[in-house]
């Protein structure tokens, strides 16, 4: 009598690569060819470089319903090069009929789910290294270059290996004051930029669950600090709900794409309860310590924006700390919203009108200096940042010296005018 094969257990990321390859199982280090559900790209990385290998190669778009252009680094158009990329991606998107366009509306990480384009079960890609925001939303999705994205373009499909996990459980709840940034600066600062390893990490547990859907999305958006391929969170309530809400009315069967318990993961626990507001010190976000190994650190700049800290919930919590005060002489508190829907709400809520109380200069909602465009950071300055990177000159002055931390932490930091822990501020 044969012995019956046991049931493999898998973790959310080979259930997720194994429907986009038709299969039933998928095995780490296995390399296999997915259908591609969606191809994201924007003004930076989409049309100016796709266009002429698309017409070199003569080869159409294999399904335009399938592909989001999101107009977002480049606007608004600051000198003859912005106008050249852009109008180049104008033009493209109505060349190919393109009917998913976002034209100066927001950041494509934050401008694609609350168009309803991300659910659970589906197989992404983005033209951009932050595009594993996408699974928070319990899909796969990853940043790919322009040469893996002329061939999805083209075929709809890619290849992959299939990663091991690296499964993060957080256990609590996170303080007042504190958010799914330091969570992730935390994470970052324990295992490095390289510590995902080609992994797929998946975010789980009490604290997690209690996150909000942009929350979430900021811990799977830096999930590339860590050099993972994908961040994943499994889908419950909380992301049904938003996605009702934003339009999305299909069947979702949130019990299907939930990891096993016992699939075989590296784990790591984390107590949320204990965690502190954190900042990463110039110039990476693997440097990170508690807020208060900061505290004598003066600030010049405090900026609120990018798809990391400037969503409708960290705009209500810089409003938290700022209302009815003023930011510090001599510092310049800049706030580029994420989106226009986001900024909008929080038009409605008050939330803008607290902000330019406080002394705010308001930028577009675009990535902005995030991406080192719009020339808002001043060279020899000291900056507080609610962005995802602090590399030298990223955010375009070379000489600018650049702390990352959560939006309750840059507008505390504004107020007093040096580093500051929000608690302090809050309480």
């Amino acid at each position: 009598m044969l012995t019956p094969t046991p049931t493999l257990r898998k973790t959310l990321a080979q259930k997720l690569i194994a429907q986009a390859c038709a299969r039933t199982d998928v095995a780490v280090g296995e390399i296999v060819t997915c259908d591609v559900d969606l191809a994201m790209f924007h003004d930076s990385s989409g049309p100016r470089r796709l266009k002429p290998m698309l017409e070199q190669l003569r080869a159409p778009l294999w399904d335009t319903s399938k592909i989001v252009l999101v107009i977002d680094h480049y606007v608004p158009e600051a000198d003859d090069e912005s106008r050249r990329i852009v109008r180049i991606a104008r033009d493209w998107a109505k060349e190919q009929s393109l009917p998913n366009v976002y034209d100066s509306v927001g950041i494509c990480h934050v401008v694609l789910p609350e168009h309803g384009h991300l659910r659970p079960g589906m197989f992404c890609v983005g033209g951009d290294s932050h595009s594993p925001t996408g699974g928070a939303f319990g899909a796969y999705m990853f940043g790919i270059g322009s040469t893996e994205m002329l061939g999805v373009a083209v075929s709809g499909q890619i290849w992959i290996k299939v990663p091991e996990t690296l499964r993060m459980e957080w256990r609590g709840r996170l303080a007042a004051g504190v958010t799914a940034k330091d969570m992730m600066l935390h994470m970052i600062g324990r295992f490095g930029m390289n510590g995902g390893r080609y992994q797929a990490v998946e975010f789980c547990g009490e604290a997690v669950a209690a996150l909000s859907m942009q929350e979430r999305m900021t811990l799977s958006n830096m999930s590339a600090e860590m050099g993972a391929q994908a961040g994943l969170i499994a889908p419950d309530s909380v992301t049904l709900d938003y996605l009702r809400e934003v339009g999305v009315s299909d069947e979702i069967d949130l019990a299907r794409w939930q990891g096993d318990a016992d699939a075989p993961a590296e784990t790591h626990r984390f107590d949320a309860a204990t965690l502190a507001p954190q900042i990463a010190a110039p110039h990476s976000p693997a440097n990170t310590r508690d807020v208060d190994a900061f505290e004598d650190i003066a600030v010049q700049v405090a900026y609120i924006g990018a798809c990391t800290g400037a969503k409708l919930d960290d705009l209500r919590a810089a409003a938290a700390v700022l209302r009815n005060r003023r930011v510090a002489a001599g510092v310049q508190l800049v706030v580029a919203p994420a989106s226009v829907r986001d900024r909008e709400a929080a038009r409605s809520e008050g939330v803008m009108a607290i902000l330019e109380d406080a002394g705010a200069e308001f930028l577009a909602t675009s990535c902005g200096a995030c991406s080192g465009y719009g020339g808002q950071i001043p060279e020899n300055s000291t900056v507080i940042s609610s962005t995802a990177r602090n590399f030298k000159g990223r955010m375009g002055a070379e000489t600018a010296k650049v702390y990352l931390g959560s939006p309750y932490t840059v507008a505390a930091s504004a107020l007093r005018g040096r580093i500051t822990d929000p608690r302090k501020v809050l309480s």
